[in-house]
């Protein structure tokens, strides 16, 4: 970390949007942390990342990152220039950020302290950014490489918490050069699955996010359209059984003295739409139950759940785990989110507001935790 005086304001350099179909979610969280950041205690560097992977100088104006009207906002909106480029030092000796434009001499635009990467999905989420920052020394909120690359994949997500003992319902995975060696196996696979698990099934891309690109298919008439859905997305899918019962989240922080869980929250039955899906979350928003109407002992064993994935996956910071509870009583590890939504409707913040965290709170000690954490091997 670069030396600090009494006269220092840390520098956060939040950085969003990203390569991923995410891309606009990311934009609406950033928003939302960049309004909650406190400006008497942190510089602030807004940090975007275009769709074709330019990183770009953006206003500050957090009431342009929103929803508006039902549509999304972009990072191309806000960036201050067409062609001019922000560069990150690969060199932890020095943390001098760089911006370029053709034609003109690089303008320094001096060191940055720690990084907030609220990007969803590929690129961003997966251990990929997490990475550059390793190898820059600068520290950042959120998980690692590991952690980051097993809570974006589904596949290896539910690999970890089975290895570690964690209850995960029925899936199976069909790989990439699995469906482009034997396009019918791989589908009879599926089908195999549907005859012992039963219909309907969900068909979901295996690292992508926000709901995106998930179908529920309720037979092999639209098994197809939703595979093409799924590899348009990802071209490792998978596909799990139904699991019938109430959606329940939790989330989790760490602490001085290690991860604590928050009141979970309860996602009721969207009536408008087939499941909890994109335009349920981000556009009808669509209302968590916060703290969820569970017993003492459903509670407890929820949040137990919760820091236990945690720690199976090495995470860092925060998470955001979803359960289902089912018609017997039993919890089912989903998945967990290691950078869950910052959104103002989001089910994250709304956890911690509700377990005496406020927004505000939450975003300052996330920062406070990165400041202090090293880069490299922890």
């Amino acid at each position: 970390m670069s030396s600090q005086t009494s006269s220092h304001k840390p520098r956060v350099a939040v950085v969003f949007g990203g390569r991923s179909s995410e891309h606009a979610i990311s934009v609406v969280t950033a928003g939302a942390v960049l309004r909650a950041i406190d400006r008497d205690k942190y510089d602030v560097l807004p940090i975007g990342i275009t769709t074709d992977g330019r990183w770009a100088l953006t206003a500050d104006d957090p009431e342009r990152m929103a929803i508006t009207d039902r549509r999304l906002p972009s990072v191309a909106e806000l960036a201050e220039s067409t062609e001019g480029a922000v560069v990150l030092p690969v060199d932890p000796s020095h943390r001098e950020v760089v911006y370029t434009e053709p034609g003109a001499v690089p303008k320094a635009l001096g060191e940055v302290d720690v990084v907030f990467p609220v990007l969803h999905g590929p690129y961003g989420e997966d251990g990929t950014l997490q990475g550059l920052l390793e190898l820059s020394g600068v520290p950042y909120v959120g998980s690692g490489v590991l952690a980051s690359a097993v809570g974006q994949d589904k596949d290896y997500m539910k690999r970890v918490f089975t290895s570690f003992g964690l209850p995960v319902g029925p899936y199976e995975v069909i790989r990439p050069r699995e469906w482009e060696k034997d396009p019918s196996a791989a589908r009879k696979k599926i089908v195999d699955f549907a005859a012992e698990h039963g219909w309907p099934l969900f068909v979901k891309p295996a690292r992508a996010g926000s709901s995106m690109g998930i179908s529920k298919v309720d037979g092999l008439a639209d098994l197809d359209e939703a595979i093409e859905e799924a590899r348009r997305h990802d071209p490792k899918f998978l596909v799990e059984s139904l699991l019938s019962g109430r959606e329940i989240e939790c989330g989790v922080l760490e602490f001085e003295d290690g991860p604590r869980a928050s009141v979970p929250a309860e996602i009721p039955p969207v009536t408008a739409h087939d499941f909890y899906d994109f335009e349920a979350k981000y556009i009808d928003s669509a209302a968590g139950i916060v703290p969820a109407p569970l017993t003492a002992e459903q509670t407890a064993k929820v949040q137990e759940l919760a820091v236990a994935a945690f720690e199976a996956a090495s995470c860092e910071g925060l998470v955001r785990a979803d359960f289902f509870l089912q018609d017997n009583g039993e919890f089912v590890i989903n998945e967990i989110n290691t950078l869950p939504g910052f959104t103002p409707i989001s089910m994250y913040p709304r956890m911690w507001q509700e377990s005496g965290v406020s927004y505000p709170e939450l975003i300052d000690r996330l920062l406070e935790a990165a400041l202090q954490r090293s880069t490299g091997l922890r």
